[in-house]
């Protein structure tokens, strides 16, 4: 089962035009995913980040966008993810309105240490319940060096 959470469009997000200001979808975006880590995951990036020593930079993120959204538009985020390696973690959110979609982003998180700056293997008790929500979802694991998902 994907992680699913709404959001509902606000004046705060559009601009002139009433539609969302394209730069807030990443705010959006960036909400469900530190979302997911506490709520499925049990982890909040105040606690990776801030108590933890460490960070969860994303390293990529490639979007396409399908149909605009506007002021007063309930919108559901949908994340899946779909591999996680040593220290890096793909995954997927797509976003949708009434059924229509309204984009699709893919995302590559990287483990980091903030001590060095450096890739830092996931600690097993967040690549535990990661491994759990790949099997959850239907996606495949794969190691560190092959291609990710879609490429």
């Amino acid at each position: 089962m994907v992680f699913t959470t709404t959001r509902k469009v606000r004046f705060e997000h559009c601009d002139p035009a009433g539609i969302v200001f394209y730069p807030r979808y990443f705010e959006m975006l960036n909400a469900c995913i530190e979302d997911w880590f506490e709520e499925r995951l049990g982890r909040s990036f105040g606690a990776i980040h801030v108590d933890g020593g460490f960070a969860v930079p994303t390293a990529r993120c490639e979007v396409r966008f399908t149909a605009p959204s506007r002021i007063g538009d309930p919108l559901e985020l949908r994340l899946r993810p779909l591999r996680v390696g040593r220290s890096s973690l793909d995954l997927e959110i797509d976003i949708s309105s009434n059924g229509e979609a309204r984009l699709h982003a893919d995302f590559t998180l990287v483990h980091v240490a903030q001590a060095t700056g450096r890739p830092a293997r996931w600690p097993d008790a967040l690549r535990g319940p990661i491994e759990e929500d790949i099997a959850r979802t239907g996606a495949t694991e794969q190691t560190e060096g092959e291609a990710p998902h879609g490429t």
